[in-house]
């Protein structure tokens, strides 16, 4: 399994390809194509760091920053 660095090494690739297409004029639908699966390469590592963290960060928070917290991640789940 990759890494978070590395998979955002990944979606730094994936965005000169497109910008690279775009300066080529290169089909409109091939360039949405691409920035939908960027996106969703950075919801991925959104949802992992999420995992990853969440735990820790909830054991050195308040009562009411927790319930932040919990909000925070079911919004980014969410979207």
């Amino acid at each position: 399994m990759k890494s978070p660095r590395q998979r955002l090494n990944n979606i730094v690739g994936q965005i000169e390809g497109v910008a690279k297409m775009m300066d080529r004029k290169e089909d409109c639908l091939a360039i949405l194509t691409q920035l939908k699966a960027i996106k969703s390469a950075i919801a991925g590592v959104m949802d992992g760091v999420v995992e990853e963290q969440f735990e820790h960060c909830l054991q050195s928070l308040n009562k009411k920053d927790k319930a932040l917290l919990i909000k925070m991640k079911n919004y980014v789940k969410s979207n």
